[in-house]
């Protein structure tokens, strides 16, 4: 559904507003609550209904609400004086007062409440411009409730809404919106049917069980090809926190699906690998070898993505790709001009960045080529661009951490670390953020915590010897010299000339303390 109003075009469906075709970058409640006056613009709107819609019902102050509204106004060019599209109801909320036109591209066919009843025929397949390929689609089904229904039932259909809205800021992702999405509700609905109806290829289902103190969720990712189950998930709270819960359940899935997506995509284009891969399944590809972690594979993923954007140069994801690898070529010294490699890494990144500025991964690319600069309140502002446009990125809230970390601020390093962590427990990036926790006790003076992290981020999967430099450290500090010379023997193996200046350019701490305790600590291991 498109809405036309003034010079402006509001997208609800692809989650955009546009002046005279020019994209306007809006966080996503200054968008709902946009989109919420727009859609009731024949009335007035409560600031209850604002807190209810934009916040969910959480408790916020007027002052929110009417930063928010400025925010809107000042994207459609209007103020509290003019008044020219918004207009303040006093006492009451607002109401939204330019005269507005509705387009419908596509009329979409009435989708029965069972699957079996619909033709095949009509709904073709989901496609996108994307050099003629598939993206990866999905379709996020209104959760099952069991057991006896309380006043918070209303639950099981609004995670399934909240993950629907979340998805759709998924650049890379087609997502089916909610209104034919919430037509599947019987509870023995086929995957494999679905995926024929709907023309998507991934089905996202869930269950909700309430007691009179607990609430029980399971939710299933399934591949509508063969019914196979890509990734699963199961939590328990008390009830009283089932709104908290909400929130923690749609950051985890978001989380999740970044993830086991394109690696399930990967999967399924080396089972069928041939020298004639589209771009998608060539970045796909990338994606697999980038998050291996090592130079033989960052290597393959490197020309995989160059592959890609040979194929499609306008492929945004693709770009930033390059970037990640770039940066991973310098950052953990891959190659012997790691200067060179960190220029292509901010070039790659403004090249994804100019396709896309949306784009969560080319901003987060960008954020991390500013590490390799020294430039953290820079990289910090492009992270924290990052996380608006996807508030659940596990790996660039890690990141956050560590700029925070490197930047003497080891309380936000710690709680971004932890929010990382629970968003992502199995992220390919794991091994980085108990890194940074371990790094952020050492700073903090607390050696024996450090050393438990630190130990624990040098044997997960990936880590490289920048890590096993960390744990050097870390029980060095504590006294534990017997479990520092394993890793220094591994270190050596990997990196023989690892020195503690090249963990300084790649951890430019400000701090003079904690770098002397740092260099103290690598100089007695022979660094």
């Amino acid at each position: 559904m498109m809405y036309v109003f003034n010079d402006f075009q509001l997208d609800v469906d692809r989650l955009e507003l546009r002046r005279s075709g020019e994209l306007i970058s809006l966080e996503p409640q200054v968008f709902n609550l946009l989109k919420l006056l727009v859609e009731r613009r024949d009335r007035a709107v409560s600031k209850g209904d604002i807190i209810d819609e934009v916040w969910q019902g959480r408790t916020v102050s007027d002052a929110a609400i009417a930063s928010r509204i400025r925010l809107v106004r000042q994207a459609l060019g209007d103020d509290g004086t003019a008044q020219h599209s918004i207009r303040t109801v006093h006492g009451y909320g607002f109401l939204f007062v330019a005269e507005v036109s509705v387009l419908s591209p596509t009329i979409a066919p009435q989708v029965p409440d069972r699957i079996e009843d619909l033709p095949l025929t009509l709904m073709p397949e989901i496609t996108t411009g994307l050099s003629g390929t598939s993206k990866p689609s999905i379709v996020v089904l209104p959760f099952q409730l069991l057991g006896a229904a309380t006043d918070t039932h209303v639950i099981a259909d609004a995670i399934p809404h909240d993950l629907i809205q979340s998805l759709s800021r998924l650049r890379w992702l087609l997502v089916i919106a909610r209104g034919t999405a919430f037509r599947f509700r019987a509870p023995d609905q086929d995957v494999l049917d679905i995926g024929k109806t709907l023309g998507v290829r991934y089905c996202l289902v869930g269950t909700i069980e309430m007691s009179k103190r607990t609430i029980k969720t399971s939710i299933e990712l399934s591949d509508t090809q063969d019914g196979g189950i890509v990734w699963s998930d199961q939590t328990e709270s008390v009830l009283e926190r089932v709104h908290d819960l909400r929130a923690e359940i749609v950051g985890r899935v978001i989380s999740a699906l970044e993830i086991h997506i394109p690696m399930h995509e990967a999967k399924d284009v080396r089972l069928g690998a041939s020298n004639n891969l589209d771009a998608w399944s060539n970045y796909h590809l990338g994606l697999q070898h980038m998050y291996r972690f090592n130079h033989t594979d960052n290597a393959k993923a490197t020309a995989l993505f160059e592959r890609a954007v040979s194929q499609d140069p306008g492929f945004a994801r693709a770009f930033a790709g390059l970037s990640f690898t770039h940066f991973q070529d310098a950052f953990v010294k891959y190659k012997d001009a790691p200067q060179k490699s960190a220029q292509a890494a901010c070039h790659y990144a403004e090249r994804s960045l100019e396709i896309d500025a949306l784009d969560p991964f080319a901003n987060f690319t960008m954020g991390r080529y500013f590490w390799l600069e020294g430039d953290l309140d820079a990289s910090a502002d492009w992270l924290d661009r990052t996380i608006k446009l996807s508030p659940n990125y596990a790996q660039c809230i890690y990141s956050r951490a560590f700029t925070e970390m490197l930047r003497g601020n080891t309380a936000e390093a710690h709680k971004n670390a932890n929010n990382a962590l629970l968003l992502s427990p199995l992220d390919p990036f794991q091994y980085g953020m108990l890194g940074v926790r371990s790094l952020s006790f050492i700073a903090d003076g607390d050696f024996d915590s450090a050393s438990i992290w630190g130990g624990k981020a040098a044997h997960s999967p990936g880590a490289h010897y920048l890590i096993s430099m960390i744990a050097v450290i870390a029980h060095s500090l504590n006294g534990n010299d017997k479990k520092v010379l394993p890793l220094l023997k591994d270190i050596r193996q990997r990196k023989p000339d690892a020195c503690q200046d090249q963990f300084f350019e790649s951890f430019p701490f400000w701090d003079p303390k904690t770098r002397e305790l740092i260099s103290g600590a690598l100089q007695r291991h022979g660094f």
